[in-house]
């Protein structure tokens, strides 16, 4: 009922705010949908917010929400469509309107989005997004795989532009449905054949873009799978940015657009041959300077004396040659002279104390018969026989008589 009230007798506010808090909870717990555009996590509390606004009208309200049902709901980004369990209240210490929200479900896209969003994180936890997975694609692929739509836009981008990029590149084409509920069966077969024939180095999966619902397929797990499965390094073309299969994430180089694709998997022919061109005149322009280098070091080396009259040096050490032989040969000389005259005064000494000296001037030296040298008297007896041996000869001699001789007085 509405409340009287008057300038004498108003109202306290009190009053009127619990007088709206009760008509606003008689409305009761209602589904409602809308479009969350700002979400305020709040670190350490147990309670949030979201703002939601009407997907036709400009019609916007806050919601809070515990942590449990925000969590429950899965990833809530901003611009998803959610249904939200709200009560209407009125909080009573500042009179401001909110809702309560009890449970929280992504609808239309957003539906989409959450269970996408879940099937990623688990094969995430597999490891099947791992970097080190992903294989390097070849420089030059003998032959190139393409799966996509039979005469699509897609199909065309690719193969125009890697042939115009690459003439000799050869393509092998298999068609599949890219959308729709045989998509995934398709694709993974068409996939799997061209691994199988061994003809491809690489395999680009395209499609043009489309809609969320229409690019389903590519975020299925039996493809995902097969494509991780694969042998042949996959690069995923599907050309849509603001939504990312999960096709894209599994690969293992992802072309933002067909056209891009083509850009990966073969280098341009013209820019190939601008590179090569480059460097084969830095390798000219290279050698020819170390040339000219090599060439002004051996007109330096030609140019010193040694190499300009190469006898030179010979003739130099001939020279120094002659002169040690010169200085060697009188070293030699003067060292024989000495040893010459050394040799003759040794001589001499040697010839002044040899007995043959002493035969030459007169004297003769004694022996006895036997051969015993005769020093003194008391070594014969008369009639015994002794040899005098002179300078020439011998002369046998008889003892006749022994007569010793009388000491010579000193003189005083």
């Amino acid at each position: 009922m509405a409340l009287t009230s008057s300038p004498e007798q108003p109202q306290p506010l009190r009053t009127v705010v619990a007088a709206l808090k009760g008509w606003v909870e008689r409305t009761g717990p209602v589904w409602v949908e809308g479009q969350v555009i700002q979400v305020k996590r709040r670190a350490g509390y147990a309670v949030h917010f979201l703002t939601l606004r009407d997907k036709l009208a400009e019609v916007s309200v806050q919601v809070s929400v515990s942590t449990a049902v925000l969590d429950a709901a899965g990833p809530v980004p901003e611009g998803t469509l959610v249904a939200a369990h709200v009560r209407a209240t009125v909080f009573p210490g500042s009179g401001s309107l909110t809702f309560e929200c009890r449970d929280l479900r992504p609808s239309g896209e957003g539906r989409l989005l959450a269970h996408l969003e879940q099937r990623k994180r688990a094969l995430q936890a597999e490891g099947l997004f791992d970097p080190a997975l992903k294989k390097r694609l070849p420089f030059l692929p003998k032959a190139i795989g393409l799966v996509t739509g039979k005469d699509s836009a897609a199909e065309r981008d690719v193969t125009e532009n890697v042939l115009r990029r690459w003439p000799g590149a050869r393509m092998v084409t298999r068609h599949a449905l890219v959308q729709g509920q045989q998509a995934v069966e398709q694709v993974t077969a068409a996939l799997r054949a061209l691994e199988r024939s061994g003809e491809v180095d690489v395999i680009i999966i395209a499609r043009g873009g489309g809609s969320l619902e229409d690019l389903l397929p590519f975020s299925d797990e039996t493809l995902v799978r097969a494509v991780h499965a694969c042998s042949v390094p996959v690069v995923s073309a599907i050309g849509h940015e603001p939504d990312v299969p999960i096709l894209d994430l599994v690969a293992d180089v992802r072309a933002s657009t067909p056209t891009d694709a083509a850009k990966l998997v073969v280098p341009d022919a013209a820019e190939e041959a601008r590179i090569i061109a480059t460097g084969r005149d830095r390798l000219r322009d290279a050698v020819a300077r170390r040339v000219r280098t090599e060439q002004d070091r051996l007109d330096a080396l030609r140019s010193r004396p040694v190499l300009s009259d190469p006898s030179g040096a010979i003739t130099l050490q001939s020279e120094r040659l002659a002169e040690v032989r010169g200085r060697l040969r009188r070293g030699v000389e003067r060292a024989l002279e000495r040893e010459g005259d050394f040799l003759a005064s040794a001589l001499a000494r040697v010839r002044a104390l040899s007995p043959r000296a002493t035969l030459e001037r007169g004297y003769a030296i004694l022996t006895t018969d036997d051969g015993r040298t005769v020093a003194s008297i008391h070594d014969v007896e008369p009639d015994e026989t002794i040899v005098a041996r002179l300078l020439d000869g011998d002369i046998a001699a008889a003892v006749i008589d022994v007569e010793p001789h009388e000491p010579e007085q000193e003189s005083p």
